[in-house]
């Protein structure tokens, strides 16, 4: 499983700034058992947005968002609820944020960060990969993972080596940068491909004391 942790509010309304109708989006696998997508926080912050005059359009829960199946399902049964949203709000993995990115073409924004936890555990089985860094920055990318993407883990912009969207570290892989240029045109939001990125803070990468002792966690106290 991987660990996440909700944003601050401030950082949540931060990013949110811009967007008036969110939908929310909740993951009941490894969110689940961290509370970072728990029905209290859900409320909690759908009533501290809605006081700042934001609308929520719905809120949905699927088992696991790293499943794109799943996700696509769901998507399908409740598209009264989405589709007159702005923006959706994602409470899961980096690896959740993502697979919501490649299945509908809306803002999708992570309302937490996955903490490091020095390994991959119990990630359904697709392309979307999280770098745990424990400062999600896929609103500012398209849901597309810098990190993960690139192979140079490149955080604001491609390198000099990316031609014609390849990348020169592998021939045939498509550069990480591109595909993120192109999400952004698709959803209309060029204009963060310019915004800088907050350079890696390595300090947040692992979960809080609290966090590291619970039995999910399994390691030494």
């Amino acid at each position: 499983m991987l660990v996440s942790e909700l944003k601050s509010m401030d950082e949540i309304k931060e990013i949110l700034k811009q967007e008036q109708k969110i939908f929310f989006l909740a993951c009941l696998g490894c969110s689940d058992a961290c509370k970072s997508s728990s029905k209290e926080e859900l409320d909690n912050l759908e009533e501290a947005l809605k006081s700042d005059g934001k609308t929520i359009t719905g809120r949905v829960d699927v088992d696991f968002l790293c499943n794109k199946v799943l996700v696509k399902i769901k998507f399908l049964r409740n598209k009264d609820k989405w589709e007159g949203a702005d923006s959706i709000l994602v409470f899961s993995c980096g690896v959740g944020v993502q697979a919501v990115s490649k299945i509908i073409r809306k803002t999708v924004y992570p309302a937490a960060n996955t903490k490091n936890l020095g390994g991959f555990q119990g990630v359904w089985p697709g392309e979307e990969r999280c770098a745990q860094c424990g400062n999600c920055v896929l609103d500012l990318t398209a849901g597309i993972c810098p990190y993960t993407s690139c192979a140079k883990s490149m955080l604001n912009g491609p390198c000099g080596g990316s031609n014609e969207g390849e990348c020169e570290v592998e021939k045939g892989r498509d550069c990480g940068w591109y595909l993120i240029y192109e999400r952004l045109k698709a959803i209309n939001k060029l204009a963060d491909f310019k915004k800088i990125r907050p350079l890696r803070d390595h300090s947040r990468m692992l979960p809080k004391k609290e966090t590291r002792g619970l039995d999910f966690y399994a390691i030494d106290r």
